[in-house]
């Protein structure tokens, strides 16, 4: 339950329209709701500003229905579904609204519009981190954060990422995703001066690691201002940075 609903029950309390006893009883459906299987944390939104987000992996395609028609039951939108397996798209097809991003496997349920506001910038290494990179992006988004995306700017070719640095400039924060050698947070986070999220992928040849190189090298970055999630985990980054971007009561647009 966000804080606006509660907002809004208080309204209604305060004109007339609703009873104290009936708030009380819409207020304790907040904190959490046991389907069995799981329990939804209603009240995440009042505490942390965003709903709850389902990790989709390994969960049925029966149980996150589940879950997103609880959610949706309490108003809730723009609710985020990650790491859905192969198939649980088009099992849902028809139950619920929600759009579905093949490349991250994410979807967003209910989804309503919403501003955007301030400046996450997505850069990537190449594109075979892209399916990270929407990840994060489609995360920022569904926070509502105004996302600029910057694919394949890798320092392989560095003219490439220095023929954007308007955006790179002006952003609030910049999620820097790339496998291989992962150099690609070091660069960026030596030419802005806002946070630098920086991500490792699993993408390289084979003494990459799957990720450990990549990682090792963004843990060990040689410019400040630079954290680092774990490998592929463009959710975290696109949650994270979403919360950045929105300090300091930036404006919508």
């Amino acid at each position: 339950m966000e804080a606006d609903r509660i907002r809004d029950i208080l309204e209604q309390v305060k004109d007339g329209g609703m009873t104290p006893d009936q708030a009380i009883t819409a207020l304790k459906l907040a904190p959490y709701e046991d389907l069995g299987y799981a329990r939804i944390d209603h009240h995440r939104g009042l505490r942390q500003g965003a709903n709850e987000v389902i990790f989709g992996q390994n969960k049925t395609p029966e149980q996150i229905a589940g879950i997103v028609k609880a959610m949706m039951a309490r108003g809730e939108e723009n609710i985020l579904i990650t790491r859905l397996k192969d198939g649980a798209a088009e099992a849902m097809a028809g139950q619920f609204p929600f759009d579905y991003y093949e490349a991250p496997r994410l979807a967003i349920a209910n989804p309503a519009p919403r501003k955007l506001v301030g400046s996450v910038v997505v850069v990537s290494g190449g594109t075979s981190d892209l399916p990270v990179c929407e990840e994060a992006a489609l995360t920022a988004e569904a926070l509502g954060s105004k996302v600029t995306r910057l694919y394949d700017v890798g320092v392989a070719g560095l003219h490439r990422l220095l023929s954007n640095l308007e955006p790179l400039m002006t952003a609030r924060c910049v999620i820097a995703v790339a496998g291989m050698e992962g150099a690609l947070a070091s660069v960026v986070g030596g030419l802005v001066d806002c946070p630098v999220i920086a991500v490792p992928t699993s993408v390289g040849y084979g003494a990459s690691f799957n990720g450990l190189s990549a990682l090792l090298s963004m843990l060990n970055s040689c410019a400040s201002g630079v954290s680092v999630v774990n490998i592929d985990n463009g959710f975290g980054a696109g949650f994270l940075a979403s919360r950045i971007n929105k300090m300091d009561g930036v404006s919508e647009e």
